[in-house]
């Protein structure tokens, strides 16, 4: 039997059904602890020094048993501290992106994805490179900077090989005022050497989806194909890590198995990062399944309701503080408003789930014959920028960071030094210049121009406010674009 251990590289010790099983239980009888939730609590809350906040996070089993309790007030604390942790650590800025499908070929099959190899009526389609610019110019004439490409596995039809000349290709567009500034890439688990060449052509973060740290059940559902591989599939983030990539992200797709199974695994698995590479996940995503041409939600028995779907929110804000936290357009405009509030500070806007998606179809029109899944925000870019900015959140085009070479453990100890506001506050309000000038309707301009006047006040240090507004300025009144500190 498998011993746990974080720092072990293989699966079965890193995230071990044992440690999990014997968590949930313990979970389960001390649920009703108060003094033992206090103390819980206390530990998650953010607290100010002279360098800005620090937090201890948590441990998947303090996170288990946070889940596991059902009081109300111990939930309006969650919420409560999960907020404050959000705005200690990423202030009110929410990073914008968009993904793009390269092609829904795939070997494997997974029973929860209409890409599965035996769907036989969905068209299959990959993109051309003349495709995937004619893709990256209808992005970036809505205004996105930040991509995320997808695409199934496929060693025949896209191998590693086509997904680097597709990074090549985006990032060699430069349309008017528009480029692609960061591409984030979520393809399946590969080699260190695939690995070390995807950071030499520039990548942001490696994504990659658990789907479900519960091995049986893993089995079941990747029946066929080299996704079946569980060991493989879950080692991939230390590969990734060995070829230079330090920024991955991480997430599960809640309701193929029991959420609280999910929640240890995934937080078992940031530690395991942490303890091993010295830097936790770049960024945690929380899919929830969803309808996609011929697969239905109902048939998985482990659906959460949106109130679950909160806590579980909320409560990885605590367990991993200083991580990213990604909502993408699968959720509804409700859902994605009250995540906002508890923890997430990254959102896709405009997004189109389909292989060829946006060249061709205006902000209204979307095609369904190839998507990977129905997307409940229809919203265009421009409705998204605006509801998030009256709202009060800043929405947030940079890509700095990864440019400057802050990723990784830098970012982390940028994130913990409390230099947001003087970093990545003036970062956000440039690049949403950019957007309000280049591409915003009149009414999201006149809120947006709005918004930035005010947060420019908040940015500490006097010479960073000043250069920052002078280069805001000069962005209004040429076609200077792209300063960043």
């Amino acid at each position: 039997m498998a011993i746990y251990d974080p720092k072990s590289l293989k699966a079965d010790e890193f995230i071990n059904d044992g440690e999990i099983r014997d968590t949930l239980r313990w979970a389960e009888e001390h649920k009703n602890d108060a003094a033992l939730i206090r103390e819980i609590l206390d530990k998650a809350r953010p607290v100010k020094g002279e360098r800005g906040y620090t937090c201890k996070g948590l441990t998947h089993r303090e996170a288990s048993l946070l889940l596991e309790n059902d009081d109300p007030a111990v939930l309006e604390e969650i919420y409560k501290i999960a907020e404050e942790i959000k705005l200690a650590f990423y202030g009110n800025r929410i990073v914008i992106f968009a993904p793009l499908y390269l092609s829904n070929y795939c070997v494997n099959g997974c029973v929860y994805c209409p890409y599965h190899l035996k769907n036989k009526h969905i068209p299959r389609k990959k993109l051309t490179q003349d495709e995937v610019r004619n893709e990256v110019i209808a992005l970036q004439d809505m205004g996105h900077k930040r991509l995320a490409i997808e695409a199934g596995e496929d060693p025949v039809n896209n191998p590693i090989e086509y997904i680097l000349d597709c990074i090549k290709t985006i990032y060699s567009v430069h349309h008017k005022n528009g480029d692609i500034r960061r591409v984030n890439v979520n393809i399946a688990a590969t080699t260190v050497e695939n690995y070390r060449r995807l950071k030499e052509a520039g990548i942001g973060t490696y994504i990659l989806f658990q789907e479900t740290y519960h091995k049986e059940s893993y089995l079941k559902l990747h029946p066929t194909g080299p996704k079946h591989d569980y060991d493989y599939h879950t080692e991939a983030m230390d590969r990734a890590m060995e070829g230079g990539i330090d920024d991955v992200g991480l997430g599960v797709l809640f309701g193929l198995e029991l959420y609280k199974y999910e929640l240890a695994g995934l937080i078992m698995h940031a530690e395991h990062l942490e303890a091993v590479h010295g830097v936790g996940p770049h960024t945690i995503s929380v899919p929830r399944v969803k309808k996609a041409d011929d697969i239905d939600p109902t048939a998985f028995d482990n659906g959460i309701s949106d109130e679950t779907f909160a806590k579980i929110t909320a409560i990885i804000r605590l367990a991993v503080p200083y991580t990213g936290m990604i909502i993408s357009t699968r959720e509804t405009e409700e859902v994605r408003s009250k995540l906002l509030r508890l923890g997430i500070s990254q959102v896709s806007g405009g997004s189109r789930t389909s292989v060829g998606g946006y060249a061709g179809y205006s902000a209204d029109e979307r095609p369904h014959d190839t998507e990977q899944f129905d997307v409940s925000d229809q919203r265009s870019l421009d409705e998204v920028v605006r509801w998030l900015m009256e709202n009060g959140h800043i929405p947030s085009f940079c890509t700095a960071c990864y440019r400057e070479g802050r990723t990784g453990d830098r970012f982390m100890s940028l994130c913990k030094s409390g230099q947001i506001l003087n970093c990545c506050h003036p970062n956000a309000l440039m690049t949403l210049t950019e957007y309000l000038e280049d591409y915003a309707s009149p009414e999201t301009k006149a809120v947006g121009y709005k918004m930035v006047e005010e947060e420019l006040k908040k940015v500490p240090s006097d010479k960073v406010r000043s250069i920052a507004a002078r280069n805001i300025e000069d962005i209004k009144n040429s076609n200077r674009r792209d300063f960043r500190f």
